[in-house]
């Protein structure tokens, strides 16, 4: 009957029937059009809190990740508006109708074409001239300049040295080796008119950060970069801000929700002058097109106890903070300005005047102030520098100093060539003046990460090297031999400020590494004064009682280098 009926109904003007068509199905907009968008903002909202509160992108258009995190939102926002309108029967086009008139669709299409266009135009084929112009340099007297540094600003650790220090200064603390661990990031800075670097613990679990978090992480720790010595300084309020926190207390997040619209490039542990611990955060802004030409124009400091955070333009930095720009940014634009400052196409053809800096660097404190340096070599690949720059890591204050010569590891495979027996791995060296001639000085370390000798080696005749066990050791083993090489004469090498005759009352030895170094007290002074078979081989035959007389320089120590002893 029901069959009958359908027909019935289903018939065409002339009477015929004819098979029916399945109807189409339709499903109805859930809501009116306001709700529709209420819900999708509230919910495009909750996404982008959670999105911003995890991912901390800045709301910058200079910066990559605020159009991924604008285009997540175009998408959430899309697919709700889509999913409540409801839909129209198959094939009545409502995808293409809907997606064409959602506002979201044309800010991501714009978002798309504005990224492709602005990072476009900061291509270095297009911008070359205004990258070579990133960094300023000036050309450096080097003898009036750096001659002025003294051996006791000249740091003789590396960060890996100076970490294996704290590590081992942690295992001796039973309180605190259980729960935190030491950063492997530390900074140089200059503190009090030393050399130093700054190292800041990290909570050792999320379980141990749960424990501590009421106080806070409880001490740093300062490597003196010249005496080796580590310094455990406990602090009367932990410290509640740092990268190992946990929400709001965590360091990027803490200055992300301060600052929202600022890009960072690096963020920085130091102290200031009367130990308070603080972060450094560099402010970063791209100078070229929308993505190119990245500069610092600022710092944000953070106290790393209460979380006060201020911000400091670049000439307004306070004096003690010592790290601005980074190594890395510092060095990249070097190179901008090496390969570039002829124009792109000679930096690909001709590649007139076209340098770059060298593989390593290193810090050297000087005028209050840490300062990068790296040597300069041609493009070209050859194993020879053709000078060095020193950067201001405070200011960019940067020189450049004209000095051909070897490139740096040529100089360290020399410097490891001359103590091989021992396997020692040298690292990455300064450059200073010695006797007016540059001269590369680094340390030698064991397999263990320790300083056990220091090097010293002529740029311009690599072939000169001296060693020794300290640095006035090596001091007087290299003037002697650029006194025998005949690059300076007699005169121009100091001689030793005090002698001293007397005779032996007591002599004691000791192996330091195979060599037998004996020390030797005289009468008229509590000094001991060492000195080695092998530079003096009548030392073996002293008793106590026999006549010497020994010159030397002057030294606040117990133990003290002479520099030639006479018997007799």
């Amino acid at each position: 009957m029901s069959d009958v009926f359908f027909h019935f109904f289903n018939r065409e003007s002339n009477g015929r029937a004819y098979e029916a068509e399945p109807a189409k199905k339709t499903r109805r907009a859930r809501g009116s059009g306001v709700s529709r968008v209420l819900i999708s903002l509230a919910v495009t909202a909750v996404f982008g809190a959670v999105y911003f509160y995890f991912k901390l992108p800045a709301i910058n258009l200079h910066d990559k990740s605020f159009y991924t995190f604008a285009l997540a939102l175009c998408v959430v926002w899309t697919v709700c508006m889509v999913f409540l309108r409801g839909s129209r029967p198959a094939g009545t086009g409502f995808v293409k109708y809907n997606l064409k008139t959602l506002p979201t669709v044309w800010i991501a299409a714009v978002l798309i074409a504005v990224s492709i266009i602005g990072g476009a135009s900061g291509w270095v084929i297009f911008r070359a001239k205004a990258y070579s112009g990133l960094l300023k340099t000036e050309d450096g007297d080097f003898a009036r300049e750096v001659a002025e540094i003294s051996w006791d600003q000249i740091p003789m650790l590396d960060s890996t040295s100076a970490n294996n220090l704290a590590n081992r200064k942690l295992g001796e603390l039973s309180d605190l080796v259980s729960q935190f661990t030491v950063d492997s990031s530390s900074a140089q800075i200059n503190f009090n008119g030393r050399p130093v670097r700054v190292i800041y613990l990290n909570y050792g679990s999320v379980f141990k950060w749960w424990n501590n978090r009421a106080d806070g992480i409880p001490a740093y720790m300062v490597v003196d970069m010249v005496t080796q010595e580590v310094s455990v300084v406990r602090l009367d309020e932990g410290m509640k801000y740092s990268p190992s926190e946990f929400f709001n207390r965590n360091l990027e997040r803490h200055l992300r929700l301060k600052y929202p619209f600022k890009m960072f490039e690096d963020v920085n542990f130091e102290i200031d002058e009367e130990g308070t611990p603080w972060w450094v955060a560099s402010v970063v802004e791209k100078k070229i097109g929308l993505f190119g030409g990245r500069d610092i124009v600022g710092a944000v400091l953070v106290n790393a106890v209460t979380g006060e955070t201020r911000y400091c333009e670049v000439g307004d930095v306070p004096s003690w903070v010592d790290r601005v720009y980074s190594a890395e940014l510092l060095i990249e634009q070097y190179d901008y300005y090496g390969v570039y400052h002829n124009g792109f196409w000679n930096s690909l053809f001709g590649q007139k005047g076209c340098t770059e800096t060298t593989d390593g660097y290193n810090y050297i404190a000087q005028d209050d102030d840490v300062w990068l340096y790296t040597g300069i070599t041609s493009v070209s690949g050859d194993r020879g520098n053709i000078g060095f720059v020193l950067v201001n890591q405070r200011t960019k204050e940067a020189r450049y100093y004209s000095c051909a010569g070897a490139e740096e590891y040529s100089a360290m495979s020399s410097a490891e060539g001359a103590v091989q027996q021992y396997e020692y791995a040298a690292t990455f060296p300064l450059l200073l003046n010695i006797e007016e001639q540059p001269t590369y000085f680094m340390a030698l370390k064991d397999a263990a990460g320790l300083v056990k000798m220091y090097a010293l080696v002529n740029v311009q005749q690599y072939q000169i090297v001296a060693v020794g066990s300290s640095v006035s050791e090596c001091i007087r083993s290299y003037e002697a031999q650029l006194l025998h090489s005949g690059i300076v004469s007699g005169a121009d090498v100091p001689s030793a400020t005090h002698e001293l005759s007397g005779t032996v009352e007591e002599i004691r030895s000791n192996v330091i590494d195979g060599n037998t170094c004996y020390y030797i007290r005289i009468s008229g002074s509590d000094a001991f004064f060492s000195v080695y078979a092998k530079a003096c081989p009548e030392a073996v035959t002293l008793d106590p009682g026999d006549r010497v007389t020994v010159t030397y320089s002057e030294s606040p120590d117990a133990i003290v280098s002479a520099e030639t002893l006479v018997i007799g």
